[in-house]
């Protein structure tokens, strides 16, 4: 089964096929470092980071590529508030970027190059614009001249003409065109500089992914990727100036990530429903994140209303409770040797093997491969006695348990001691609901002890007051086990 993935800029489902045999070159566009970064800027990077997985798991040898934008003037105009040097802000936020991203469990990239590290590759980039006609020098700012590019508009499918219509060259600009678009901005009083050829100034945005990749991997590189919403003007203007500069194609594969939407609603400053990484990591979790980015394709809409954390919970819920039951069998299995996997169960894990591997050479189809997930740990459930273990529910867990973790691992889910998490689950909901734990030991110990005294009334009654509270209990041979329902 050969590998496939959707291509922006043939709007087709493509066979890949790399530029050099075992090797894939990544670049993925990074953050703008001016503040911390919303739920929507960390849908990129566990995507690609699934991705770069699943390319792993298959062969391949990646280098995966991630930019900071250091330069830019949203961190210029905070770096003017706060009396700054802009670097500051940069280098302050760039950390903020990186402790979110560890709290989220993901790999580090090969490479984080920072636009002020590449000013030099920015010049020759611009420079070797110039010399092939497609860009000017207008008092000392660098403009690309968009209608000396013939295929101008070919990954977005925009009209240069349709373009055209709604742009006007207003009066004392420097532009030629109404399309055409900085590559270098002449200095200005009290904002950061740089020398170059025509003065000092800084590099425009959309130069500078251009010459990081040049600079990194040559002219062309397998898969760049980004956010739908960069496809244009963004990543149209990083054709025309690499393509421009070099003569040879820039990306092979262009990968686009959909939004994130809060209920039906797209997040937005606008409408004030933008929440920080930060903000949502400390009131949820990493593993909730993870789950509700990789439970739906990525170029569909990721829904982060109450709704989808709600549908997340119990989906974790449910993968963490077959694991931790697992994990009791095991640790109770004593010297008990393993005997033979139930059948049922053995073909669940064989299908969804041969199922999830399937699907994520399918456009990294990961819905199904939670669907796979579902349906082994259903097979599980049903092999599930009361008891002591025995030699064949031993097998069934460690089988069960080992399975989880493979096809957990590609997607950085599913790695944590499961018992361990499901408390810090449960302290989650406890600590919406505004309930302690301490609290409810006490109730289910009263319960118990009703139970244990035969009075069924009062033992009934506090387990009415459980449930009233959103907790759900079991009763065992060696007491009661309770969590928030989910």
């Amino acid at each position: 089964m050969s590998l496939k993935l959707y291509n922006t800029l043939t709007k087709n489902k493509e066979t890949f096929q790399p530029l050099k045999a075992g090797e894939v070159s990544i670049y993925v566009c990074g953050p703008t470092v001016y503040d911390f970064l919303h739920v929507g800027n960390f849908r990129g990077p566990v995507v690609f980071g699934m991705m770069r997985n699943w390319f792993e798991f298959r062969g391949f040898k990646v280098k995966y590529v991630s930019n900071f934008t250091d330069i830019d003037d949203k961190i210029i105009t905070r770096s003017l508030k706060e009396n700054v040097d802009s670097l500051v802000i940069s280098e302050r936020y760039i950390e903020e970027y990186r402790t979110d991203y560890r709290t989220l469990g993901l790999r580090a990239h090969d490479q984080n190059p920072k636009v002020t590290e590449h000013l030099k590759d920015i010049i020759e980039v611009t420079e070797a614009l110039i010399a092939n006609g497609k860009a000017y020098v207008a008092d000392g700012e660098v403009f690309y001249s968009v209608r000396s590019f013939s295929e101008y508009g070919k990954l977005s499918r925009r009209d240069i003409d349709d373009l055209q219509s709604d742009a006007r060259v207003e009066p004392g600009e420097k532009k030629r065109d109404p399309l055409d678009f900085s590559l270098w901005k002449p200095a200005k009083p009290r904002e950061p500089s740089w020398p170059s050829p025509w003065g000092a100034g800084r590099p425009g945005w959309h130069i500078e992914c251009s010459a990081m990749v040049k600079a990194i991997f040559g002219d062309s590189i397998d898969i760049h990727g980004g956010g739908m919403d960069l496809i244009f003007p963004h990543h149209e203007n990083e054709v025309a100036q690499s393509e421009g500069a070099t003569g040879k194609p820039f990306a092979k594969y262009w990968v686009h990530w959909n939004m994130i939407n809060f209920g039906d609603r797209k997040m937005s400053k606008s409408l004030g429903n933008v929440t920080t990484a930060r903000e949502f990591l400390k009131e949820y979790n990493a593993e909730i994140y993870k789950f509700m980015i990789l439970s739906v394709h990525y170029r569909s809409i990721s829904d982060f209303s109450e709704q989808g954390i709600e549908r997340a919970v119990a989906g974790l819920a449910r993968v963490y409770s077959a694991m931790a039951q697992a994990e009791r069998v095991l640790e109770q299995a004593g010297g008990v040797s393993e005997g033979k996997i139930a059948p049922a169960l053995s073909q669940a894990m064989t299908g969804g093997r041969e199922k999830i591997h399937l699907a994520m050479d399918d456009d990294f189809n990961t819905p199904e491969v939670f669907a796979e997930i579902f349906n082994v740990i259903r097979a599980y459930n049903a092999t599930v006695r009361p008891g002591k273990p025995t030699a064949d529910s031993v097998v069934n867990a460690r089988s069960t348990l080992d399975w989880l973790k493979e096809h957990g691992r590609f997607m950085s889910l599913f790695q944590e001691k499961a018992t361990t998490f499901l408390v810090t689950l449960d302290d989650m909901l406890l600590r919406q609901k505004g309930l302690s734990r301490e609290a409810i030991d006490v109730k289910v110990a009263e319960r118990w002890a009703a139970r244990v005294a035969k009075d069924f009334a009062a033992s009934d009654r506090f387990r009415d007051e459980l449930n009233a509270m959103g907790v759900s209990i079991s009763d065992t041979s060696d007491g009661t086990r309770w969590e928030v329902t989910k």
